[in-house]
């Protein structure tokens, strides 16, 4: 144990983020981020886009937005997501 914890400790390069927590674990954080942090509507966004495999044109008219509204509120959601999952 005390070589692995040597090895991942003297590891530099660019991009590293330490050692990957269990599967269980990461999906319990996002779906935290995306129940608690998220606003409402771009929870909706995010869930339509990546879950129930809807495209932009298509959430955009159900929602009686611009497809450039949706793209924006879809992007906003994924850095919120990636910005508290960084920690």
């Amino acid at each position: 144990m005390k070589g692995v914890i040597t090895a991942v400790k003297n590891t530099r390069y660019e991009g590293y983020q330490g050692p990957r927590l269990p599967q269980a674990v990461q999906m319990r954080r996002v779906q935290r981020v995306i129940q608690e942090e998220l606003t409402p509507l771009q929870r909706e966004t995010l869930l339509a886009y990546y879950i129930h495999r809807q495209n932009i044109p298509q959430i955009a008219q159900r929602r009686g937005v611009h497809k450039s509204t949706v793209c924006r509120t879809l992007k906003r959601a994924e850095e919120k997501l990636r910005r508290y999952l960084r920690y």
